[in-house]
């Protein structure tokens, strides 16, 4: 792999991380429609195949209900517990409870069957199919296969490396969205004991473009929005986000606020089914009927005019008197500058850089002006650019000269893909956590914390290429896979002295190993947590600060698996553990491992708006966080008012010949979970290694559709050349200029240093590209003369079936 620092020319070539055998591939028209009898009869298909009856009916009665668990596979929030369906779950919820409770086990004998190079031959979905991890595994430094480790061993194995480095800010602690309040609270807890920030997660790969301009331009970096909200709004904006995938429950909201009278505004280079019509299977007309059509208007934006757009909206409102003056002149500072700036528009530089005419911005504009009440909802789409933080700070602007925060069916919705990324960031999991939250824990525990900023993702992985950090620890998640340039991600980790991921299924992440590496299997949120003082829960947070209560129905998959509060609980003791055997700030980690009350304790008293946390998280439906803009138009901000901001607008510089890109998920995955091979709202089947162009683009690039291209881009700051080999071009309606693929095969085209401005994020909507002939790496003619992608080293690779072990 490169480490980056390769010639002029060069062009380093991905190791084949999810490679597929893509030669039945098979390409249809997309859906005009999402959900329906089909999401029904794949989410029961899944959920049997990989459950059987009795657990598929054990977890599926339980998800997202108030006395259940809550869903993995995004932040959607619940309905009132009494409005709540007896299926609360969408297909995507199906299949993450599928993977999670599957009755195959990865046991030590999988590990002894298979070494790691073996492991990393195959692909994502091959590696998901070997079943739930069911004991405490390490390789060893020079080892080829990972085998069993006790836990007490293990616990001790981390602390000799983390008391042997030379500083506490030579080790890094990434957390996934998955973990509950109380895992993420004691693992910050432990991470700062042991003396260090760096508390690198998820959101820094996400929403932390949202979480910088929210919280300067209203002083929170949260929405503003309930789902009451949403189904009282007379506008609904959704830009950059694709519901009927990544948020698939999301729709029944919308259902509802479309049948109360809403609007909804639909802006997104492509045309996604969810946004056409949504068949609700839980209604007759969503069964024999026609759906509920979503989307009143679309606006195809061209990739990375979206702040662009949002400004014309500005100019035009502000030009139509469409502004409310009282709640500017009372709750805002910035006006007169933006008006200033907006007044100034270049309509040129608009239309070119969302490719849309005037009049579509025009007649979008108008639905703004008519609307009493607009709710304003975001995702990736418009996260992940260079500009992604000034984007935010429009839609913001908007909201603001509206008067549409603090106010019934209004508001600012950033809808998170992980489901308990916010309720993270909420228990301390952040690198730059604020002076307050740090003297909170220094007068709940007696110690002073560090203050001194940490390491995110991007700069974590800096750190490590540069031998800079040496431990890394990963809290779930596929780091990996879900970080940008893979290349000199996967090399980073593997200079390591120490890699350690808590895991529930085997991942990419397992076989990239520092020197030595640890696999610690973990509780799933499907199953029962019983501890010495007796049956435990634990909670998390959704997108709307809504926190409740999680408990799982299900027997662990192994005796041998302990829950991430536990396995944080040990690691800390075993490190922080002095020669009397005493914890060197007094912690007791053995009580809050063994009752996550104590833990609820310590939240109660140090996080904002958890008081009386043991008693609010447990009752039904749980409790709201406080929100200030929402709840009495108080902004918490550097002037104590809502901030309207002034951007300037470029049009990004796409040079003849290339495309710009955008990575997006298929309809068969969460996140870097690759569930199958189907993306059938997009009428692709059976292969991921596909690249969406517009046919104009195809044929004006002097290809056809189906032909076979290696995907480039060029980065002139190091002047390497990164390449994602083997994908087949499919003509599809994207705008002109643009094109799309899948992620996680084409992070390695996302340089590390490409990053959104304040906030770090990796620019994975925004890369330009180059499509050439295939070359090493990429497609090669088998004997029978169907094509098979060819891994870096000249070896064909498939995904055969692998051979867990199944649970009968």
């Amino acid at each position: 792999m490169s480490n980056g620092t390769a010639g002029p020319g060069t062009a380093p070539v991905v190791e084949g991380f999810g490679a597929q055998d893509d030669s039945e591939l098979e390409i249809h028209s997309p859906k005009d429609a999402a959900a329906g009898v089909t999401a029904v009869k794949v989410s029961m298909e899944r959920a049997l195949s990989h459950m059987g009856p009795k657990r598929t009916a054990q977890t599926l009665l339980k998800l997202n209900q108030a006395d259940g668990f809550d869903c993995t596979s995004c932040a959607w929030p619940d309905p009132d517990p009494e409005a709540r369906h007896t299926a609360e779950f969408c297909e995507n919820g199906a299949k993450a409870v599928a993977e999670e409770a599957t009755t195959d086990r990865a046991t030590p004998e999988v590990f002894a069957r298979y070494s790691i190079a073996e492991l990393d031959s195959h692909d994502e979905y091959w590696l998901g199919q070997l079943g739930r991890i069911t004991h405490p595994m390490v390789k060893r430094p020079g080892g080829t296969h990972y085998e069993p480790i006790e836990w007490d061993d293990a616990f001790a194995l981390v602390a000799e490396h983390l008391n042997g480095l030379a500083s506490p800010d030579e080790a890094v602690f990434y957390t996934s969205g998955r973990a509950s309040n109380e895992s993420a609270f004691t693992y910050q807890l432990f991470v700062r004991a042991f003396g260090t920030n760096n508390l690198p997660d998820c959101s820094n790969m996400c929403h932390e473009s949202t979480s910088v301009a929210l919280a300067e331009s209203i002083g929170i970096g949260k929405g503003s929005v309930s789902l009451r909200d949403l189904y009282d709004a007379e506008l609904i904006v959704i830009a950059g986000q694709n519901p009927g995938t990544n948020h698939p429950r999301m729709l029944s909201a919308l259902e509802i606020a479309k049948r109360r009278g809403a609007k909804i505004l639909a802006i997104n280079p492509l045309r996604e089914a969810g946004l056409v019509n949504f068949r609700n299977p839980q209604k007759p007309r969503g069964v024999v009927g026609r759906g509920t059509d979503i989307a009143d208007l679309h606006l195809p934006v061209r990739i990375n005019g979206d702040l662009a757009l949002f400004q014309a909206f500005g100019h035009l409102l502000e030009q139509w008197g469409a502004i409310d003056r009282e709640f500017v002149e009372q709750y805002t500072d910035g006006y007169d500058a933006w008006v200033e700036h907006v007044r100034a528009l270049d309509w040129d530089v608009v239309l070119a850089a969302t490719g849309l005419s005037r009049e579509l911005i025009e007649r979008a504009a108008r639905m703004i002006e008519a609307s009493g009440a607009t709710i304003y909802c975001w995702a990736m789409g418009l996260t992940q650019h260079r500009n992604s933080v000034a984007t935010i700070k429009e839609v913001t602007n908007l909201a603001l000269v509206r008067g549409d925060i603090g106010k019934r069916g209004a508001g600012l919705c950033p809808v998170r893909g992980h489901s308990n990324v916010q309720g993270d960031r909420t228990m301390g999991i952040w690198e730059k956590s604020p002076d307050t939250f740090l003297d909170a824990l220094q007068a709940e525990f007696g110690f002073d914390p560090p203050r001194e900023h940490g390491l995110d993702v991007v700069d974590a992985v800096r750190a490590l290429r540069d031998g800079k950090a040496k431990v890394f620890m990963g809290l779930g998640g596929n780091f990996v896979h879900a970080v940008s340039d893979t290349d000199v991600a996967a090399d980073a980790l593997r200079s390591a002295d120490l890699t350690l991921h808590v895991s529930t299924k085997v991942n990419r992440s397992h076989l990239v190993t520092g020197d030595t590496a640890l696999i610690l299997p973990t509780l799933g949120r499907t199953e029962v947590d019983e501890r010495a003082t007796g049956p435990q829960f634990v909670s998390v947070e959704d997108s709307m600060s809504s926190v409740h209560a999680s408990r799982g129905p299900l027997e662990p998959a192994s005796p041998h698996l302990r829950s991430e509060t536990a396995i944080v609980c040990g690691i800390a003791r075993a490190t922080l553990r002095q020669a009397d055997g005493t914890d060197r700030h007094g912690i007791d980690w053995d009580a809050m491992a063994e009752d996550y009350s104590i833990i609820r304790g310590h939240i109660s008293r140090v996080v904002p708006g958890c008081e009386d946390y043991e008693r609010k998280v447990d009752r039904p439906g749980g409790f709201v966080l406080p929100h200030p803009p929402r709840d009495s138009r108080s902004f918490h901000t550097s002037t104590g008012k809502g901030r309207i901001a002034v951007s300037p607008v470029e049009v990004l510089h796409v040079p003849e010949g290339h495309l710009l890109l955008q990575t997006l998920r298929s309809h068969d995955q969460f996140n870097t979970t690759i569930y199958g091979m189907s993306d059938r709202y997009r009428g692709i089947e059976n292969g991921r290694r596909v690249v969406l162009v517009h046919p104009d683009d195809i044929e004006a690039l002097g290809w056809r559709d189906g032909d076979v291209v290696d995907l480039v881009t060029h980065w002139t700051d190091d002047d390497v050349d990164r390449v994602a080999p083997g994908f087949r071009i499919v003509s599809y309606e994207t705008p002109r200029g643009t094109a799309a693929a899948y992620y996680p095969e084409t992070n390695p085209l996302v340089p590390l240093d490409s990053v959104a401005e304040h906030s770090n994020t990796p620019t994975s909507k925004s890369v330009v590209v180059r499509l050439v002939p295939t070359a090493v790496g990429g497609v090669g003619e088998g004997v029978d003369g169907s094509q098979h992608p060819v891994g870096a080293d000249g070896e064909h690779r498939s995904h055969p079936q692998p051979e867990p072990l199944h649970l009968s």
